[in-house]
């Protein structure tokens, strides 16, 4: 008789050890896995349990990071529940946690790596990397998301978090093991009716993104670098005078002077002021880069404030540490001491009070840019971090991948003391499970290849299902020169894109704003844009609703019906929401059979494009039953966009239709006071005609008199009629 892996010690009552014996399975006990008792913590919200391996207890591992706060002291698990982790050492003597899952069912989530949106079958690291020009053959990119996200046959889900910040292995091969080679971890499983109830649960336990200020919803261009400030104001007027939408011009890092960090070349960059005044005086925002390597310069203010404060990582033998970055030799904040993240967090008055709107984290894995050990471009896993506020002193294996969150924590801190009226924006390339609290973030340094083009939708729907909805790619590929027909297909998508912006490196590459490539192309780029910011009220009340339920913007098709097996491959069509269903061409042929939702999903344009003759541009379907706010054409976020406001309504088959408009100032926090507007539509058809009204409302701010344009989308036609909101609209059928 084979020896199940669990012993009565296991902890959660008399019943429990019955209860696993009937749960746990059966295999892999034996010489080369050693069986381990389990203790058992339940959590006070529903459907989430958390489980200790080897007999520990929650004091026996570090305060965890991914977590908002620790659970309480419950010691049983619901009745009924079935989702439990099998813990062993494996042959290497790594600990290891086996979940193991049912027939049929898909696993995603893993957070970001380069491949297909259905994860079954592969291996990921958690372990963040500087991967320039990266493949779907690299197992480990710039963030780590120990998280899998699994829907069963019938539609149910359930989540798994190994709650540890050190490097593991994530093995979908056969079912779900997590294994980390130093040391045991809990493990975090939340069970749900649906993908989405579990996406709630874990953002109930790791946070919600903050509401964005709208302007970072708007289109973002970026180069590095444009230098000197002649030509980032020569860019601002390219796109205004050729009246291509543009919000935000970023600045890359040869702004500085010699790549030191908060300062600016005096040659290039004389007058940073002058030169965010002129942007924000023709309706841009300004995004700057911070990294966080410090040159080693005795008399460099940055070095020298850090050095007197004691803020650098060490070596294992208590020396700074010194890695080469873009400045040569370079120290690194120890962001785990409370105090160097209020240092860091002060760097930022100076340098925001010369007019810079948001700040990019880049380069903090930490990345450096010689190898200074076998197989790595970061500081060794035995230099030493200090800790402290609740952060146990450790080795840089333990902080490695929480070294960019931490980062960016400090970093938006630092902006909210600044500016505390003004919602921070911050980007960042390095991160970890729950680091969307701080900062949006981007898939890093892509190609001009139509593999990154493609990878780029199942890498943002996995981040989404990770639990951070504000993510996008380097339109047009980071690296190497684009063809004008794939820069087309870039931007056609990448318009639709939680976060859009198009970046490109100076290295061996001509410049990529849309008018170098020929006036098609460039039209066809106007033309997407304009999508974008026609449906910039959809999309700003998509990130409320995900800062509050932390849903993501960008949604798998298989959100629509989880329980169609159909559905659980398509990563080429993608939702943005509930309601709007996006089939772009995403391969040179463009041959790709999209797999659609049952139910009514009819074709919709918004600024007169025809998909069928530009293949640039995805098709657009609103489901039925749906209400889709839309704005006017506008070239920035500084521009009045809903004078007139448009509804795009498509009935169910019982003639029906709900929708919402989520709006606020924009920017600041009084919509936390109540100063928003919630507005909840709904249409129903009676005879020949459709009435469309204000079904309720929620908030503060005063309802402007506007007119609406309701547009009644039908398989025959678009139906037309415009009148007052407070009204309502009836839409006449012939």
């Amino acid at each position: 008789m084979r020896k199940r892996c669990f012993r009565k010690n296991c902890g959660g009552g008399s019943v429990l050890p019955l209860l696993l014996s009937a749960l746990l399975p059966l295999s892999g006990c034996g010489p080369d896995r050693e069986p381990s008792p389990l203790t058992i913590q339940g959590n006070s919200l529903a459907g989430v349990c958390r489980f200790y391996p080897d007999g520990s207890e929650r004091g026996d591992f570090p305060p965890s990071l991914a977590l908002l706060s620790p659970f309480p002291e419950i010691d049983r698990v619901p009745a009924g529940w079935t989702v439990f982790p099998e813990f062993f050492r494996d042959p290497t003597r790594a600990h290891a946690a086996r979940i193991p899952v049912e027939a049929d069912t898909s696993l995603y989530g893993t957070g970001e790596i380069a491949g297909s949106l259905r994860r079954n079958g592969a291996v990921t690291e958690t372990w963040n990397v500087d991967c320039y020009g990266y493949s779907d053959r690299d197992t480990h990119l710039y963030q780590s998301h120990p998280w899998v996200l699994a829907v069963r046959r019938n539609g149910t889900a359930f989540g798994v978090l190994a709650d540890t910040t050190r490097r593991a292995t994530i093995d979908l091969t056969d079912g779900i093991l997590f294994s980390v080679r130093e040391t045991g971890f809990p493990v975090v499983v939340l069970e749900g009716d649906s993908p989405q109830q579990v996406l709630r649960r874990l953002t109930d336990l790791v946070g919600r993104m903050p509401l964005p200020p709208l302007w970072a919803l708007g289109y973002h261009q970026c180069r590095f670098s444009y230098y000197p400030d002649s030509q980032v104001r020569a860019i601002a007027d390219g796109f205004r005078s050729r009246n291509l939408p543009c919000d935000v011009i970023w600045i890359d890092i040869d702004y500085m002077d010699g790549y030191r960090i908060f300062t600016f070349d005096p040659l290039g960059f004389p007058d940073p002021a002058a030169t965010n005044e002129y942007l924000h005086s023709r309706g841009f925002k300004a995004v700057w880069m911070i990294d966080p390597g410090v040159k080693k310069d005795p008399g460099y203010f940055v070095y020298d404030q850090g050095t007197s404060g004691n803020h650098w990582v060490l070596t294992h033998d208590g020396r700074e540490f010194h890695g080469p970055v873009w400045p040569g030799p370079c120290a690194f904040p120890d962001f785990t001491r409370p105090e160097t993240r209020s240092w860091w967090s002060g760097l930022y008055a100076d340098f925001l009070a010369q007019g810079i709107d948001g700040v990019w984290n880049d380069m903090n894995e930490p990345a450096l840019l010689i190898p200074l050990w076998p197989d790595t471009r970061t500081m060794p896993a035995t230099n030493r971090h200090r800790g402290g506020g609740g952060l146990p002193p450790g080795t840089h294996a333990l902080y490695h991948n929480v070294y960019g969150m931490l980062m960016v924590q400090a970093t938006r801190e630092g902006l909210l003391a600044a500016n505390p009226g003004r919602r921070p924006f911050v980007l960042t390339r390095a991160n970890y499970l729950g680091g969307h609290r701080y900062a949006a973030t981007w898939t890093g340094d892509n190609t001009a290849t139509w593999d990154h083009l493609y990878w780029s939708v199942p890498m943002i729907l996995n981040l989404g299902l990770s639990g951070q909805p504000f993510v996008g790619p380097d339109l047009g590929g980071h690296i190497g020169n684009t063809p004008p027909d794939l820069y087309a297909r870039w931007f056609g998508v990448g318009a639709l894109f939680p976060f859009s912006r198009g970046h490109k490196t100076k290295m061996l590459t001509r410049f990529h704003e849309p008018w170098q490539f020929g006036p098609e192309v460039e039209a066809g780029v106007r033309t997407a844009l304009e999508r974008r910011y026609r449906l910039l009220p959809y999309l700003y009340t998509l990130f409320h609703e995900a800062s509050l339920t932390g849903l993501p913007v960008m949604r798998p098709v298989l959100f629509a019906d989880p329980a169609d097996l159909d559905l659980r491959d398509e990563d080429h069509a993608f939702l943005l929401g509930a309601d709007l269903l996006v089939e772009p061409k995403l391969t040179p042929l463009a041959d790709h059979v999209f797999r659609e939702p049952r139910g009514i999903w009819r074709s919709v344009t918004l600024v007169g494009e025809d998909p069928a003759a530009d293949p640039a541009q995805p098709v657009l379907k609103i489901r039925g039953g749906a209400i889709i706010p839309l704005g006017r054409v506008i070239q920035s976020t500084a521009e009045e966009s809903l004078d007139p406001l448009t509804l795009l309504v498509c009935l169910d088959d019982s003639g029906r239709a709900e929708g919402q408009l989520y709006e606020d100032a924009g920017e600041g926090f009084a919509y936390q006071a109540g100063e928003y507007l919630l507005t909840k539509y709904a249409a129903a058809k009676s005879g020949n005609r459709v009435l469309v009204r204000i079904r309720a409302s929620q908030g503060e701010m005063p309802r402007p008199q506007r007119r609406v344009v309701a547009e009644l989308v039908t398989d025959s036609g678009i139906w037309r009629a415009e009148g007052w909101e407070s009204r309502g609209i009836e839409i006449t059928i012939p």
